[in-house]
């Protein structure tokens, strides 16, 4: 339904205009105003699609209400009626959006006809908005699963140049990546972004996986701690009490040139889900506040250490034993005996791992640990240990090569079948945690990415050399839920699965065109 208001100081006038567009197939809502002056304050509160107006009124003319409301509204479209005289005068309005000028007496057929000239152009107007809005949110999610999947951003800059604005990508603050054990991102994405509406949470949401998304969130937090429990909160309810979820948390964004980095940032805090930890909550940033809260956090810490010493993951073991001694650099509450104490019990983990190690030299290195005057001391003894440590149980870098070729032989064979990382470490007789870090290592991508990219290039090449069904793909390439392929594969390469295979059907038969000729 449209809008319209008309104004005329003759209350006839507006009323046989009224009539005429009670004639019309088209619904209209009607609204009167006696001059320029009046249809001004109406249109300060309200909006209209429709500006139907005499010239020569009182207080403020026609052309001047024209102009004015053209500023208000510039989307508006308008329509002039005056004596013939003032046709020369009334030409000037066509800049501020006259869409139609009509002489009076007002000749009905001709009025009828303006007005659904007029709701052409807004129609097509509308349907222009609307197709370019759907584009920008396509592409908008196209960027960013580009970024999230290491695209250049020089090369995202050159894609983007004149189709969208990607200013955009500067508004985020901080990320979120969510995991739900089963495939709840692929039913409950709607119903996720519903709860958190609800909840005030206003944050744009990432597809990743079946298992995975991501929330950007535009605005700062006070407690971003908080706001994750929030979120934990809905996916708990939404999922059920026999799923896993977990939150992971950025540290602050900038600009978007951060972006990539925090991804990556999150999907390394992700990790720590395989540490069999009672939180559900990882933060890239802890702020001691007091003395307990480091105790909690050291007891996390130690129980990840002793699982990066029983996998031989050396690279979560430094970065664990960095976040240790940070913790108590930021903190100066503490006795030395109870800080020494903590890293002794770090001292007898690595003990215990090196080989030809003994409870006397346990002994002899704990006194020397004792005995350091302060932090610096006690970090030199336990890297030293690290060093031993690593010397001895260092992986032989074939086996790595080989247990991460295993993997990838086995995804791209069984990419049509449910695939967990859980169930890939098991085949490689490896700890899920040290899997995702070497294959990351080795390959550059985690294994959730690698599944994916694989699944859609897999998609791509049935789309190109078959005749299947869209719905028969996504069923090959491990997407039960069509609707879901279908957003993925929007993401992944910025159409449609339809519109991939459209275009290049096209191409083929502009090849064949050629080849004629």
């Amino acid at each position: 339904m449209y809008r319209i208001l008309i104004v005329d100081d003759e209350k006839i006038e507006r009323t046989g205009l009224r009539l005429l567009l009670g004639k019309m197939d088209q619904k209209f809502e009607i609204t009167e105003a006696v001059n320029g002056k009046e249809a001004l304050e109406w249109l300060s509160c309200n909006r209209a699609d429709i500006l139907v107006t005499d010239i020569r009124m009182p207080f403020v003319d026609g052309l001047e209400l024209v102009e004015q409301a053209a500023r208000l509204y510039p989307d508006m479209k308008a329509m002039i009626f005056s004596g013939y005289g003032e046709f020369e005068y009334a030409r000037r309005a066509m800049r501020f959006g006259v869409e139609e000028y009509i002489l009076k007496p007002v000749n009905p057929t001709e009025f009828q006809n303006a007005i659904k000239k007029i709701i052409r152009v807004l129609e097509e107007s509308k349907q222009e908005k609307s197709r370019r809005q759907t584009e920008g949110s396509l592409f908008k999610e196209y960027i960013l699963n580009a970024i999230f999947n290491g695209t250049d951003a020089g090369e995202l800059e050159k894609r983007a140049a004149g189709i969208y604005p990607m200013d955009f990508l500067n508004s985020y603050r901080r990320l979120m990546l969510l995991e739900v054990s089963g495939d709840f991102f692929e039913n409950k994405s709607s119903q996720l972004l519903g709860g958190l509406k609800l909840a005030g949470l206003n944050a744009d949401y990432l597809n990743v996986s079946p298992q995975q998304g991501i929330l950007l969130f535009k605005s700062e937090s006070d407690d971003w701690k908080e706001t994750a429990r929030r979120v934990l909160g809905i996916l708990e309810e939404l999922s059920g009490k026999d799923a896993k979820c977990y939150v992971a948390v950025s540290s602050g964004l900038k600009n978007r040139s951060q972006l990539a980095e925090r991804c990556r940032e999150t999907e390394l805090l992700m990790e720590n889900r395989f540490y069999g930890l009672d939180s559900h909550i990882f933060m890239a940033e802890y702020d001691v506040e007091c003395a307990d809260d480091v105790q909690l956090d050291d007891n996390t810490l130690i129980k990840q250490i002793q699982q990066d010493v029983r996998t031989k993951d050396m690279l979560s073991l430094s970065e664990h034993v960095d976040r240790l001694f940070h913790n108590y650099r930021q903190n100066v509450g503490f006795s030395q005996i109870y800080v020494k104490f903590v890293f002794s019990s770090l001292l007898k983990v690595l003990y215990e791992a090196i080989p030809g190690k003994n409870d006397r030299d346990l002994n002899e290195e704990m006194e020397v640990l004792y005995r350091t005057a302060d932090i610096d001391e006690i970090r030199r003894i336990i890297e030293k240990n690290i060093q031993l440590l690593e010397q001895e149980t260092q992986t032989d870098s074939g086996n790595i090569h080989r247990e991460v070729e295993e993997v990838k032989r086995y995804i791209n064979t069984h990419y049509g079948e449910e695939i967990s990382i859980e169930m890939l470490a098991e085949r490689v007789f490896l700890a899920p945690s040290y899997l995702s870090t070497i294959f990351k290592k080795e390959t550059g991508q985690n294994l959730s990415k690698f599944i994916k990219i694989c699944r859609m290039e897999k998609a791509r090449e049935m789309l190109e050399g078959t005749k299947d069904k869209i719905v028969s793909i996504s069923e090959k390439v491990g997407y039960p839920n069509v609707s879901y392929f279908c957003q993925s594969f929007r993401e992944y390469y910025g159409m449609t699965p339809q519109k991939y295979r459209d275009q290049g059907e096209n191409a083929e038969q502009d090849e064949e065109a050629v080849a004629l000729v």
